[in-house]
């Protein structure tokens, strides 16, 4: 039987996130292909996971206004 162990995620707070602490998203690194991200004020609840390439174009689409209702 192999056990596997859970791969490192180092986070770090969203250059978009705001100063004033309010709309803090924190960014996953460290699983290749995947992007994890959760909300900053519940570290230690769920985060949502994208494919390297959903999460660019994701990034893509707000820096040019793309998703504004």
């Amino acid at each position: 039987m192999k056990i596997m162990k859970e791969p490192a995620v180092s986070w770090r707070k969203s250059s978009y996130s705001s100063s004033n602490g309010g709309e803090c998203l924190e960014v996953g690194e460290g699983i290749p292909g995947v992007v994890p991200v959760r909300d900053s004020k519940n570290p230690h609840g769920p985060a949502l996971t994208f494919t390297a390439a959903d999460w660019s174009a994701f990034v893509a689409g707000v820096s040019s206004d793309q998703l504004k209702p």
